[in-house]
């Protein structure tokens, strides 16, 4: 799961608490990111008090306008939105709050409340990683992830390092179908490298974060 570190600021100063509450006669929408994938799982509205509550609690707080009351997502069901993090947008009558889910984020049993598409670009690496620790945790018979670990760390090395080379001469044979194959090969077992060696996507993305800086 990711590192969650409940973090109230907006930008580079002020509390996203202190939104133009005003604006929506006291309520303003709050669109809900997978902190993971960067996948939007659904759209609440937030009242203050729903906003403090969320901080206090770690748990993503809604106000219901049908029930006018506070709800928490998943207080009956169990599927819980683990509070990240959350921002204002320009106007600062929205919300963004990233969130680590737990389990389906839509009544219907969905993953998100728009459809259950897998995320698209890059989110999609993020979700596969989460897959990859899943077998890991796990250790499901006849899945060939669960063979990798189970041969340690010197067979997945060397994976990694074959498709390594596979891609390269894919490159060097002007092969575009079996570069984006080799390309998908390697990706898929650097997950694996980084899951066995208790290091994430997340670890690589802030070294090429602080590169770029």
């Amino acid at each position: 799961m990711a590192d969650m570190h409940n973090d109230n600021r907006v930008g580079s100063g002020g509390d996203w608490r202190e939104a133009d509450w005003e604006k929506g006669d006291g309520l303003i929408p709050a669109i809900i990111q997978d902190q993971a994938t960067g996948q939007v799982l659904m759209l609440g509205y937030m009242n203050r008090e729903a906003a403090d509550e969320t901080v206090a609690s770690g748990k993503v707080t809604f106000f219901s306008r049908s029930k006018s009351r506070l709800w928490t997502k998943g207080e009956t069901s169990g599927n819980f939105l683990h509070y990240v993090s959350a921002e204002l947008d320009c106007d600062r009558d929205t919300i963004l709050i990233q969130a680590v889910p737990v389990g389906p984020a839509c009544h219907t049993g969905s993953r998100t409340c728009f459809t259950d598409q897998l995320p698209n670009g890059v989110g999609f690496l993020a979700h596969l990683q989460q897959l990859v620790q899943q077998r890991h945790a796990e250790m499901p018979e006849k899945s060939y992830t669960t063979s990798l670990f189970r041969e340690g760390k010197s067979r997945i090395a060397q994976k990694v390092g074959e498709e390594g080379v596979e891609l390269a001469l894919a490159r060097m044979k002007d092969d575009r179908e079996e570069m984006a194959n080799e390309a998908a090969d390697l990706l898929f077992h650097m997950l694996v490298l980084l899951e066995d060696g208790e290091l994430e996507l997340g670890d690589v993305l802030k070294v090429l974060r602080q590169r770029h800086g």
